[in-house]
């Protein structure tokens, strides 16, 4: 099979979708390997890295996407490579379908295959979503601790407070990886950390593991206006797998809440769990709304671009190996996991959270059926 990586084209992101090891591992499996030229630039990995272990550069995306039979990427195809995309093609990577029906569409009218990294699930994990979720959580709290500043517009308050002045107070809203992760960078800086959530087996897991100045507790609407109150930070950190995340924080919640204080919204690449939150960029990342500070960058890990393409190739690369070297159908016929995976076949929708996020029910079809 002809694998392409071509270079990501959203705003500020710079990770790539192969690095030159999993790069090699496809050539060893008997594919070639093509790749834009510069793709791994912005993850500090030079294009001759990828010529010495046998991959081809092409030297633009429409010669990568003309060429290849599977796509390898990082994000979701943005308006210029919506052309590029080929009927029958297979393209391996975030899609995120839920958040944005004009990308479904598209995909739909260009009847490719799109095999989505964040839905691909073994039993209630999400392997290829938990690097990115590690890296995007880590994230949130020093996001949050840099727009406290009062020089970027925040309160003014130091996270882990000083002498004799109390630290600042942040709020994880769900207890999976990404508020897990954020709750431990947010604890190392000595803040008081709150983490909410409903699921009361994980409540009893992240009391058994998380710093003394991490308190779990179960999120029921008193808890969480008393929370939101007294929040410096919060931090958007809810997943509902392929389906749109839920609106936690309303605009009414934002009068209640301090001024300067910041909301860090991880879940903006599911549409957003605040319902104040919009996408922005690494280039325009903030906007103020009540004087709250919204931060909602959508591909937050592009910004420590090596690490994130590093940890990300480690887990999509097994995956992607199944898919090269069987076929994607026979692929997921042969393993469940990569069969949840498959969001769109060649004009249908395949995952019924994306169908039911923009009633189109009548253009899904269960993976099962078209798969065989």
């Amino acid at each position: 099979m002809k694998i392409g990586c071509p270079k990501e084209v959203k705003n500020g992101e710079n990770r790539a979708g192969l690095t030159p090891s999993a790069a090699s591992a496809y050539i060893a499996a008997g594919h070639d390997v093509f790749i834009e030229r510069g793709a791994g630039m912005g993850s500090s990995i030079a294009d001759s890295e990828y010529t010495a272990i046998g991959a081809k550069l092409l030297p633009t995306a429409e010669e990568v996407w003309n060429t290849a039979d599977m796509i390898v990427k990082v994000k979701e195809p943005v308006e210029s490579e919506y052309p590029l995309m080929r009927q029958d093609q297979l393209v391996y990577t975030y899609f995120h379908f839920a958040a944005d029906e004009n990308l479904v569409r598209v995909c739909m009218k260009q009847k490719i295959i799109a095999l989505a990294y964040e839905t691909v699930q073994e039993g209630r994990t999400l392997p290829l979503l938990k690097p990115m979720s590690e890296v995007a959580g880590r994230m949130s709290s020093l996001i949050g601790a840099f727009y406290l500043a009062k020089t970027q517009g925040g309160r003014g308050v130091l996270p882990m407070g000083a002498t004799g002045v109390a630290p600042a107070e942040i709020l994880v809203l769900g207890g999976g990886v990404v508020g897990a992760n954020a709750a431990h960078v947010a604890a190392g800086l000595n803040a008081n950390v709150t983490i909410l959530d409903v699921n009361l087996s994980r409540l009893e897991y992240l009391d058994e593991i998380m710093p003394a100045n991490v308190v779990p507790l179960y999120n029921d609407p008193v808890t969480f206006e008393d929370m939101i109150k007294t929040a410096d930070v919060v931090i958007g950190a809810v997943l509902i797998p392929g389906a749109k995340a839920p609106k936690l924080l309303r605009r009414e919640h934002l009068k209640t809440m301090k001024p300067g204080s910041v909301i860090v919204d991880v879940a903006i690449d599911q549409g957003g769990c605040f319902e104040t939150s919009r996408a922005t960029t690494h280039s325009d990342p903030i906007y103020v709304i009540d004087d709250v500070i919204h931060y909602c960058v959508a591909n937050m890990p592009g910004a420590y671009a090596r690490t994130a393409t590093f940890a990300l190739n480690s887990a999509t690369i097994g995956y992607g190996l199944q898919l090269a070297n069987k076929n994607v159908e026979q692929a997921c016929r042969d393993n469940a996991a990569l069969r949840l995976g498959l969001n769109m076949y060649k004009g249908a929708i395949t995952y019924r959270s994306v169908a039911d996020a923009f009633n189109m029910q009548d253009k899904y079809i269960p993976a099962e059926t078209v798969v065989g």
